[in-house]
């Protein structure tokens, strides 16, 4: 079998004469590329006349779905000298094969791929798994609105930055990531969440998985965790070579006083907004935490995803500007711009730089500089500061939809972990979390399950809830999303004689402080905060 790639302009061919198959010279197609021409691979096999080896060959890539309707095909006269055909060959193959309707000439567009008349493979096995994409109502959490991407403030950056770079940004990319970049990181993290960095140590990276895995080669050894979290951060640790173990949950938090026990000598935590249960690390755990660090070399890695988006009180300084020696932090515009930027950032200590730098390699492959540089004078005029205002209020509206239109039509239902982020967790009664999943499938809206956030390992006593990600469906589609979802939910219970009258009951009042109600799946805290 003979495999030959084509490209018209590599032969000669100039512009196209495919404008019609089989027209002779009369059908010159102009070339907006300048007489460039188009690359084609084709496996001709070697049976059967020249022409009906073509035919075959381009049969079979059209069917395949390897030349997708609408492409265009090489003119046929420098298909000819590329192939070694004669100019009639090939046009007699292009008109067989328009004839049959899989090809489409006209004059003066080319000979191109015609509407497929047969269905793609993929289409013949019927109807496939839905994706996220394809689900009417996402409700889906750790999503922003992609609607909200500001796109001409971002454009307007990426011009000027493209215009104030220097060729060397063009170059082979330092590890650590663009220096603009991480000088304007290091003004705004100091401002806006209290970290303590030098541009020297702050390393961009591809978002928090990334930052993790590179701290998993550095470190090794056991990694204690939160107990509710999130599954894929945990693999990526153990994909690394790190052993997980659990830490209990509860209203104030991981109890970092179990740390000892662990045999860990890193721990994550997500202080500011724990993930997803809601909620910050106490203040005294906070302290306790940086002892423990600090008394046996310990490493506390924070991950601050969504530590902008804070609506009730005043917002949660880092943990690490309590001891910058014993704490990377990690950040990611996920959540505040787009997943899809893939840019995170490491503020880490001195000692650990080098060895993560390494840990990365010598070239960058993960963040590109168009945008590293773009971000970075994205921050510097402001617009990033301006973008997150109008955020916090465009989610904070979301999110009083939500409990209001859950405290209108499912006042059973009790809703935690609202005082920041973009995601809240529904409390439901035992053993009704996977037909409110299936009742939500029916009605078309993605959302997850509590249940599949808790540790394997740990030893807490399985909660059913929602986790709902009130931030990712765009702003026409979020009422349906929120019909749909009081569809799925479960009933209300039947009133029992021997309830209490939820007015007199003690945790009343603890549901109105979004901060320090136990939410779904939580220990009760019990009186000593430090766990």
């Amino acid at each position: 079998m003979a495999e030959t790639w084509v490209n018209s302009a590599d032969s000669g061919a100039g512009h196209g004469d495919s404008g019609s198959a089989g027209d002779g010279d009369g059908d010159r197609e102009a070339d907006p590329a300048g007489g460039v021409g188009t690359d084609l691979h084709l496996e001709l096999s070697g049976r059967g006349s020249l022409r009906s080896q073509l035919t075959h060959a381009l049969r079979n890539a059209v069917r395949s779905g390897r030349l997708a309707p609408g492409t265009r095909l090489p003119p046929y006269r420098g298909l000819a000298r590329d192939l070694g055909m004669s100019r009639n060959t090939v046009a007699d193959a292009y008109a067989e094969l328009v004839e049959e309707g899989w090809l489409s000439a006209r004059q003066g567009s080319g000979t191109r791929v015609a509407p497929r008349a047969v269905p793609h493979p993929d289409q013949e096995r019927g109807p496939q798994r839905r994706t996220r994409q394809q689900v009417p109502h996402d409700l889906m959490p750790s999503s922003p609105d992609a609607a909200a991407f500001p796109r001409t403030a971002w454009l307007t950056s990426a011009r000027r930055a493209m215009t104030a770079a220097p060729h060397s940004a063009f170059g082979v990319a330092d590890p650590r990531g663009r220096p603009e970049l991480r000088a304007a990181l290091a003004e705004y993290l100091a401002r806006a969440r209290g970290v303590r960095a030098e541009p020297e140590r702050i390393l961009i990276c591809a978002g928090f998985a990334h930052g993790l895995r590179l701290l998993a080669a550095v470190r090794g050894g056991t990694l204690a965790v939160e107990s509710y979290g999130l599954d894929f951060h945990r693999a990526a640790a153990e994909q690394s070579g790190m052993r997980t173990v659990p830490l209990t949950v509860d209203a104030y938090g991981a109890r970092v006083g179990e740390l000892p026990d662990t045999g860990a000598h890193t721990v994550l935590l997500t202080p500011a907004h724990q993930f997803p249960t809601g909620g910050p690390l106490h203040a005294e755990r906070r302290a306790a935490v940086v002892d423990w660090a600090r008394a046996g070399g310990g490493l506390i890695v924070e991950d601050d995803y969504d530590g902008e988006f804070r609506y009730d009180r005043r917002a949660v300084g880092a943990v690490q500007g309590v001891d910058p020696d014993r704490v990377v932090y990690i950040g990611s515009a996920s959540k505040s711009l787009s997943p899809a930027l893939r840019l995170g950032w490491m503020v880490l200590p001195g000692w650990l730089v080098d060895d993560v730098v390494a840990a990365k390699g010598v070239r960058e492959m993960w963040s590109g500089v168009v945008d590293q540089l773009t971000l970075a004078d994205f921050i510097a005029c402001g617009a990033y500061d301006r973008h997150l205002r109008r955020m916090r209020r465009h989610y904070r509206h979301r999110r009083d939809l939500l409990v209001r239109t859950l405290a209108e039509r499912a006042p059973h239902i009790r809703v935690s972990g609202i005082a920041a982020g973009l995601h809240a967790v529904l409390e439901l009664p035992e053993g009704t979390e996977e037909a409110a999943l299936r009742a939500a499938r029916r009605q078309g809206l993605a959302m997850d399950g509590l249940r599949p956030y808790l540790h394997p390992d740990s030893a807490m006593t399985p909660r059913d809830g929602l986790v709902i990600g009130y931030g990712t469906p765009m702003d026409h589609a979020f009422g349906a999303a929120l019909d749909a979802l009081c569809l799925s939910l479960p009933d209300p219970e039947p009133a029992s004689d021997q309830d209490p009258d939820p007015a007199s009951d003690p945790a009343s009042d603890a549901a109105s402080d979004p901060d320090t109600s136990p939410g779904p799946g939580l220990e009760e805290a019990g009186p000593v905060p430090t766990g």
